[in-house]
């Protein structure tokens, strides 16, 4: 009961929340998590040397370009995650921002442009096996959560021209804009040039195109549209 309750407030402490652990978690399954969230620290405290916060680091995970990132308090970032922030703006994890097991954030895709980067601010979740791809600049406000399987494409091809191969006509960017305390479902499709604003639901397998999506709305389908407005 004591290593529970110092738990619960070490936990809470660090999320600036009060956090209490179901009483029936099993003390033994709780002990080994503890044990990994110790290495986690230790292994995000080594990686990033001279940072003045670092993150929980899961095993397996790719940081590049480490000297381009920002964190908050409180960071996770699960194991086989993968981390490339080379950019203008870097990689910035706010406060209590978790990156799920197997996600993957490219701030640039190709070498010939130098992509904007990804922004995400305070208690957002980035799920689990996500793929952001952030050269057109994504910013994901604060207390959102993001489903599994869900990708982020900051980047259009250019093909205005059929006498010429789609790769060689270039991209433009628009970037991607997530508000504050949004829902997006799992494996829906984010495409560069959408707006979603503050409190928006978006379902599970919805393709999200360029456009601005209301406040407070519940969008579906390929592609989104207005299903109805949260009451």
């Amino acid at each position: 009961m004591a290593f529970r309750k110092i738990i619960n407030a070490y936990v809470s402490r660090v999320k600036g929340e009060s956090y209490v652990i179901d009483a029936r978690v099993p003390t033994g399954y709780l002990l080994r998590t503890s044990i990994a969230r110790a290495i986690m620290k230790l292994r995000g405290r080594l990686l990033f040397i001279g940072h003045r916060q670092y993150p929980f680091v899961g095993r397996a995970a790719t940081i590049r370009c480490k000297g381009k990132m920002v964190f908050g308090k409180g960071v996770s970032i699960g194991g086989h995650a993968y981390l490339d922030a080379l950019s203008s703006e870097g990689i910035r994890l706010g406060n209590n921002v978790s990156v799920g097991r197997g996600t993957r954030i490219e701030c640039t895709g190709n070498l010939r442009f130098l992509g904007k980067g990804l922004r995400v601010e305070d208690n957002a979740g980035l799920g689990t096996d996500n793929f952001f791809g952030c050269a057109g600049g994504i910013h994901i406000g604060k207390d959102t959560i993001i489903g599994n399987f869900v990708s982020f494409h900051a980047e259009n091809h250019i093909f205005s021209d059929p006498n010429v191969p789609i790769r060689l006509q270039g991209v433009e960017h628009r970037g991607i804009r997530v508000g504050s305390d949004c829902w997006i479902g799992a494996k829906c499709t984010i495409l560069d040039g959408a707006v979603i604003e503050d409190g928006c639901i978006i379902a599970a397998g919805a393709l999200v195109i360029a456009g601005t999506y209301q406040k407070n709305g519940i969008y579906g389908g390929v592609p989104a549209r207005l299903l109805k407005h949260r009451s």
